[in-house]
């Protein structure tokens, strides 16, 4: 675990980022930035005893931020209907190049991209390498958002060599937990009595639960490189929607019902091959069927907790 390091984090209110974030802020000065257009998001990430700053990546005022972080971790993405590519590139390409600039004379950086970016394959068992082609993944909820990280992946790659940064350029699966993530939209559909919704039978992913994701972090900082290091960051165990919806069903006694409405242009499935990422880091500590019964578990809790 990172220790008596000064490390900024963006977006430090997100679904990974937030458990991330507390788990760094126990033995580091952590600072984060963001938006925090929703004060509550600030307030609970400042309770951790995190230095923040309301920036805005796509138009980023650097004066109130220091420079002499020893590590950058860069979570914050931009994720938005519609089809405003200007937008998206500002955000996740330029802002990302304009952070990296300001944070150049870290130890190195983590720039968080997605399996996304991939060219979609008609074979949804397909195994996705890091040399695999990349491609517009036709994102429903995001048509920009693809193309996007595509472009802030080539940023990043220019800043380590334009900076002499290393930067290790993430590119992150299905990730899950007690905080959220895709397999907890389909937990919630099954508790709600909801069908699955999903884009191909099997659809495949490689999940990885947030306790792995904190562990590995350290790791995948260390990988960092110049030219940049690019590297898959999914789970060891392949598992379909299909699966892990009957497994919910399983755990929580509740039918399940999952529908598949294809979306043509996307990705069929999204099996990362993580042979490089376990060079750097190990296997994953938490099998995917433990990390469900215990996501299964943390929401339980908090459903009886709002009850009480």
């Amino acid at each position: 675990m990172l220790s008596g390091e000064k490390i900024l984090i963006t977006g430090p209110a997100g679904q990974i980022a937030y458990p991330l974030t507390e788990y760094l802020a126990k033995d580091n000065e952590v600072w984060g930035i963001a938006r925090f257009s929703n004060p509550d998001d600030r307030a609970k990430v400042d309770a951790l005893g995190v230095t923040t700053r309301a920036v805005d990546l796509g138009t980023p005022d650097y004066s109130d931020l220091p420079q002499d972080f020893t590590y950058v971790l860069h979570l914050a993405t931009f994720q938005a209907a519609g089809i405003d590519y200007d937008e998206a590139l500002r955000i996740n390409a330029e802002g990302t190049g304009l952070l990296l600039q300001h944070c150049r004379t870290a130890k190195a950086a983590l720039v968080m991209s997605t399996a996304s970016v991939l060219r979609p394959h008609e074979d949804p068992l397909h195994v996705y390498a890091e040399t695999a082609a990349l491609g517009d993944a036709n994102v429903a909820h995001s048509p920009t958002y693809s193309v996007s990280k595509t472009a802030e992946e080539a940023v990043a790659r220019f800043c380590s060599r334009a900076f002499d940064l290393p930067v290790t350029i993430a590119r992150m699966n299905a990730s899950y937990g007690p905080n959220g993530g895709l397999p907890t939209h389909h937990l919630a559909a099954i508790l709600e009595g909801r069908p699955v919704v999903t884009r191909w039978d099997p659809c495949m992913y490689s999940p990885i639960h947030q306790d792995d994701i904190n562990a590995q972090t350290e790791a995948l900082l260390a990988a960092a490189s110049t030219p940049a290091t690019v590297v898959n960051w999914g789970g060891d165990d392949p598992v379909s929607v299909q699966e892990w919806s009957a497994y919910f069903g399983e755990l929580t006694g509740k039918p399940v019902d999952v529908q598949v409405v294809e979306q043509p242009g996307s990705l069929r499935g999204q099996i990362q091959d993580t042979a490089k990422r376990m060079s750097f880091t190990g296997p994953c500590r938490v099998p995917w069927r433990d990390g469900f019964r215990r996501t299964v578990e943390a929401w339980t809790e908090s459903t009886e907790g709002t009850r009480k």
